[in-house]
């Protein structure tokens, strides 16, 4: 099972193992204090397609195409996700947007969630 959250939500015991999945530290949250398992910002998109989106709505449909694109080109990025609940059962993908609707952790879990990942 996968979940997502804000970093900034407080930890619960259920959240299985966290992993950090934004390309870049997360403002006012100290690393000693985030109770993260792994950072894997190499399964956030690319700081080319991270810009373009800026977080707007309207863009949603064409970021998900364009990431699950980069994701398909380097599955070695996510799979630390995919091992990570084989072993543990639960993980969740953590990130720093104010928008808990339109981010990439969402559309991350999606791609990894879909068929189009190879277990």
């Amino acid at each position: 099972m996968i979940s997502v959250k804000r970093v900034y939500d407080p930890p619960k015991r259920d959240d299985g193992c966290r992993l950090l999945v934004d390309r870049l530290w997360p403002r006012g949250v100290k690393k000693n204090e985030a109770r993260l398992d792994g950072w894997i910002k190499e399964a956030a998109p690319s700081d080319e397609l991270r810009q373009w989106f800026g977080h707007e709505a309207a863009k949603w449909e064409e970021f998900r195409r364009r990431y699950f694109e980069e994701l398909n080109h380097k599955p070695e990025a996510w799979r630390p996700i995919t091992d990570a609940l084989k072993r543990e059962k639960k993980v969740t993908l953590l990130f720093g947007a104010k928008d808990s609707l339109h981010n990439n952790a969402v559309a991350l879990k999606e791609y990894l969630t879909s068929a189009r990942r190879d277990t």
